[in-house]
């Protein structure tokens, strides 16, 4: 890996794109850190430090994670990468249930044009309803629960409108440089940026465990940490080839095909995306309670202490349980949307080719169900332990370990797949640019 980006360096041409990543890398990093007009920067810094040791503090990790420490401290960047990817996973689904989106994926390079514009305007439609729901709630009181400073100076309607259109402009703005990472930099520009948000929180999170916990505590975490990396690379790696056999066919004078390849399934083919997909739900019981009063009363009603209980405390075995299950399905179904068999099947039945010992065609396409549904079951199971490892901690009573996100079983998987991901884009360029030098 060393060696790729060595070579990388020496190129001119990935030199460039490199430095171009690092700095928009380095522009989105102070971007979220930049407070919003309105804000009292100050106020908002004694809020986060006085409820990161309450009992909510996991939520509020959970909810600070993708942004990287942006959206609790209301920053310019507050919004974050999540409304694109919302909108990118709303549009994934609409294939499915919309035609017209489905044509338009079938069209090549124009069909995919439209669909990325049809993705950026939910974005900006996400962006501002998730704007003005994070400022009200930070104007009423309600999103640093337990802080009684006024975290917005001016609450006047101006300035509140104002909060929300700078917030909606910066979530514009990161979709913008994620495009361009993707587009002029090393590629994979709306990852790379959770990467780089997830990745600055570690060092104040290790130190918080440090100071909170002591060395022997915070050597576990790092060891645990380590063999967690280790697991998910060795998962993340794992595929199941299936051989592809293309006979032979004489076009004009000249003979194509006649090769043997093979069809990559991997054992964790749905990503992060089910992990995103369930922490997101699950933080909708939290904002039903919070919306409802039940953190703040003194007599809830049954299913306020239900939510409570149940499904608010990460520690809880049945949110655990809840949690993991939602994994599971949410892996089976983004599986079942993306990579469709029969398709898979007439596309190999066109072009000639067939897995040795099947009949092109509808024997094809049952074969690959079945492969496909027994190699998700433990990619299913992967993620949901993975996932679940930091609520585990916390039930065993560790809390200063087990509420730090950045070292938990979400980041690491995020961050170790766009790290194999961005590495594999370098290696690929660089092969591409060695060839042409040998051909020359």
């Amino acid at each position: 890996m060393l060696s790729a980006f060595v070579s990388a360096i020496r190129t001119p041409d990935l030199r460039r794109k490199i430095l171009f990543t690092l700095g928009l890398v380095a522009l989105y990093r102070f971007g979220a850190n930049l407070p919003s007009p309105g804000v009292d920067f100050g106020a908002v810094q004694s809020c986060i430090a006085l409820i990161s040791g309450g009992d909510n503090a996991g939520i509020y990790s959970l909810i600070n994670l993708f942004s990287g420490g942006a959206l609790l401290q209301l920053s310019v960047f507050a919004i974050g990468i999540m409304p694109y990817i919302t909108a990118s996973i709303i549009v994934q689904l609409l294939r499915v249930v919309i035609p017209r989106f489905e044509e338009l994926q079938k069209e090549g390079q124009s069909g995919q044009a439209k669909l990325t514009q049809y993705t950026r305007y939910i974005s900006i439609a996400l962006a501002i309803l998730q704007a003005t729901a994070l400022v009200a709630m930070a104007s009423q009181g309600q999103l640093l629960q337990g802080c009684q400073e006024n975290i917005i100076a001016d609450d006047s309607i101006f300035s509140l409108i104002v909060l929300v259109l700078v917030m909606t402009a910066g979530a514009a703005l990161v979709m913008w440089m994620g495009e361009l990472i993707t587009e002029r930099g090393v590629g994979n520009g709306m990852s790379l940026l959770i990467f780089a948000g997830i990745a600055s929180r570690i060092p104040a999170e290790g130190q918080s465990i440090l100071d909170s916990s002591g060395g022997v505590v915070f050597a576990m975490v790092c060891v645990a940490a380590l063999l967690i990396i280790i697991a998910v690379v060795f998962v993340e790696q794992g595929q199941r080839r299936i051989p592809v056999q293309y006979a032979r066919r004489m076009v004009g004078r000249r003979m194509y095909g006649g090769s043997s390849t093979y069809l990559p399934l991997k054992v964790n083919q749905a990503g992060v995306i089910p992990v995103i997909f369930a922490s997101s739900l699950l933080y909708l019981p939290y904002l039903a309670a919070q919306l409802s009063g039940a953190l703040t009363t003194a007599d809830p009603s049954w299913w306020q202490r239900f939510l409570t209980e149940y499904l608010i405390n990460p520690s809880n075995p049945v949110y655990i349980v809840v949690y993991f299950g939602l994994i599971v399905f949410f892996t089976y179904f983004f599986v079942a949307i993306t990579f469709n068999p029969d398709d898979r099947a007439d596309e190999m039945k066109k072009h000639g080719g067939f897995i040795p010992g099947y009949r092109p065609g509808r024997d094809t396409a049952d074969y690959l169900h079945y492969v496909l549904s027994r190699i998700t079951l433990p990619g299913s199971i992967y993620l949901g332990t993975v996932a679940v490892l930091p609520n585990l901690f916390l039930d065993m009573g560790t809390t200063g370990a087990g509420m730090n996100l950045p070292f938990g079983g979400t980041a690491v998987l995020i961050m170790v797949s766009v790290g194999l991901d961005t590495v594999k884009q370098i290696e690929s360029q660089l092969m591409q640019r060695n060839y042409e030098g040998f051909l020359k």
